[in-house]
């Protein structure tokens, strides 16, 4: 079995949700207390044992290449200062042993698409999807939640998506998977349509952002055509893939914030605030007081 060791972050998108706000920065540079949301789903992958990262660009994200090179200007600033812990900070967003990747998505065609932009990198390795509006916060004593989904892939090899249960109203604000119980942690996904309406939905089970694929995706994306929205959907491709090839769905053990979303956001913002070691005590007492 392959080890995953490439991952991908499909980056290319407007963030219109979040207008005025990323009408000149990227929404995976929205910061939760002190880290950009990109960083959160980078580190996620890096406690999974991935080193090479793919990020899916469009125009307007050249501050994400910024975020994870190096700043000599402001390293030098920083040492002359004498701001040690700062200038620590800055030098180890990332680690020195991961190479970033940076592919130009050049017209929005989809989340499919996106994905299929990365295989001149990724070949027929399996690699990880990683959408970085959804951040997942692991349950204490839990290794990250692409961790946990690496874990179950050395065990069981097949490709496999996060899940968690949506009230029924939701579903067509995702792919809705159907599925048999497999393993303690597994079921063995039967049939998974992108975005149904809430009364023909074959279940509740929503895909959420975390993908391990097999490179056998992209000769599936390749030759299907536009799905829900005229995208190239994703979701169609493990759709079509499942027929002839195992794929899995997990629910992850941790809590996921649809940063995509204003109100998800904030709440992704006060969860991390009260576990923040700088902020935790007297955002806790602030918190209190307005009750």
């Amino acid at each position: 079995m392959r080890k995953i060791t490439k991952a991908v972050f499909p980056v290319a998108g407007l963030g219109s949700r979040f207008l005025p706000a990323t009408k000149a920065q990227p929404k995976e540079m929205l910061p939760i207390v002190d880290k950009p949301l990109i960083q959160y789903a980078v580190e996620e992958a890096v406690e999974a044992g991935i080193t090479e990262m793919v990020f899916i660009t469009g125009r307007n994200k050249r501050a994400i290449e910024d975020h994870f090179d190096k700043a000599y200007e402001l390293e030098s600033e920083l040492e002359a200062a004498g701001k040690e812990a700062l200038l620590d900070l800055v030098r180890n967003v990332i680690p020195k042993n991961i190479n970033c990747i940076y592919i130009r998505q050049t017209a929005a065609l989809g989340l499919g698409h996106a994905v299929l932009c990365a295989r001149p990198v990724i070949g027929d390795d399996p690699f990880a999807v990683l959408l970085a509006d959804d951040l997942m916060d692991a349950d204490i004593g839990q290794p990250s939640v692409m961790a946990q989904m690496a874990r179950q892939y050395e065990a069981e090899g097949g490709s496999i998506v996060a899940v968690q249960n949506v009230p029924r109203e939701f579903t067509r604000q995702y792919g809705i998977v159907s599925g048999t119980p497999y393993t303690e942690h597994l079921e063995r996904v039967q049939g998974i349509v992108e975005k149904p309406m809430p009364d023909v939905a074959p279940s509740t089970l929503a895909v959420v952002g975390r993908y391990i694929l097999s490179g056998r995706i992209f000769s599936y994306l390749e030759t299907q055509g536009k799905g829900s929205g005229g995208e190239i959907q994703l979701t169609d491709g493990i759709a079509a893939m499942l027929k002839d090839f195992p794929v899995y769905a997990f629910r992850p053990q941790a809590t996921r914030y649809d940063c995509g979303s204003k109100l998800g956001y904030l709440k992704a913002s006060v969860a991390l605030g009260l576990k923040h070691k700088e902020t935790s005590a007297e955002f806790t007492e602030y918190l209190q007081s307005l009750k």
